[in-house]
């Protein structure tokens, strides 16, 4: 996809080394670094190309359209919000009991794309298996696997820390539309061990299964988006792109044909880079992700101009399935 300062200069993309896609009436070129991240996202690109999705791993609506924080926000921080159109979330870091110290601790929010990764883990195990009741010794490394990540210590233990930053952490979602509201206030997970073995040389022992809580769960299956887990694979080094995958997923398919829909570039920066000072460089970070997200989505269309993005009327990334999700009280 070419920005509007290109095609207003009129300079035509350098072929040598660039992959292009049509997206609308645009051209999206993917990054001309020869990189891993390059590499894993042409694979996945072509992997997807050839044949429809089979690991489906699901994300629920509200954190499609709203975000956990991208990196760590620090010690102090103990509240995030984020709202995109009448979706709203707001975490609150927990507190747990410390058992060398004998006392109660703050615990971080969580954040990063472990983070997402492993709530994305979760929700996919409980609608599969329809259980809150979710399995998570082999299983969790098994998905982090597939995922192409490294399973040595100092991943698990990131994601581990992750999970604890989910288990302690208050949730509140809620759609905030101008007739009525719906709101929650919940603990996605309701019980875990959060801390490792004294020893830093025990092997890690993670816990045979996790709790999501009832609420989130039931809540989960009425609102659970599917996305492609090989698409997540290849933008798993991104929470940016991992977030705006998630969005384009739940929402391009929504738009009524054969209308469009623009997205003013404050309301994007809004919803992916309210960090970013200088709106110059979130776009920059911005379209990166973008090139990164239609590589592994190329069904998605998509216009960039100087207002903002054009939304079309997309196939979702996952055909609809047979898949039965139970809705709550039924």
């Amino acid at each position: 996809m070419l920005s509007d300062q290109r095609k207003k200069a009129g300079r035509k993309p350098k072929a040598a080394g660039t992959t292009f896609r049509k997206l609308g009436q645009v051209v999206l070129p993917l990054p001309p670094q020869q990189t891993i991240i390059k590499d894993r996202l042409i694979e996945a690109a072509g992997l997807i190309g050839s044949a429809p999705a089979s690991d489906i791993v699901f994300q629920h609506s509200i954190l499609c359209q709203t975000s956990l924080p991208y990196r760590d926000p620090g010690p102090d921080a103990r509240r995030w919000e984020r709202r995109q159109g009448d979706a709203v979330l707001e975490i609150e870091a927990g507190r747990a009991m410390h058992p060398e110290l004998g006392g109660f601790v703050d615990v971080p929010l969580p954040f990063g794309p472990k983070a997402r990764l492993v709530l994305l883990h979760l929700n996919s195990e409980a609608i599969r298996t329809q259980s809150p009741l979710v399995d998570v010794g082999d299983s969790l490394t098994a998905f982090v696997k597939r995922l192409g990540l490294t399973t040595d210590g100092r991943t698990i233990r990131t994601i581990k820390n992750q999970v604890g930053a989910l288990s302690a952490a208050l949730i509140r979602m809620a759609y905030a539309g101008a007739d009525r509201s719906y709101q929650f206030d919940t603990k996605v997970i309701s019980g875990f061990d959060l801390w490792f073995p004294k020893d830093e040389h025990q092997r890690v022992l993670w816990p045979s299964t996790v709790h999501l809580s009832l609420d989130y769960f039931q809540s989960l299956q009425t609102h659970a988006v599917p996305l492609d887990e090989r698409a997540l694979a290849a933008l798993s080094h991104s929470a940016m792109a991992l977030d705006l995958y998630a969005w384009l997923g739940q929402r391009l398919h929504r738009i009524p044909k054969p209308h469009r829909q623009l997205v003013p570039w404050a309301a994007v920066k809004d919803q992916f880079g309210p960090d970013y000072g200088a709106s110059f460089k979130f776009r920059q970070v911005f379209m990166e992700a973008l090139r990164q997200v239609h590589a592994v989505y190329p069904a998605a269309k998509i216009d960039v101009t100087g207002k903002g993005l054009y939304l079309y009327t997309s196939p979702p990334p996952v055909a609809k399935t047979g898949i039965v999700v139970q809705l709550p009280g039924k």
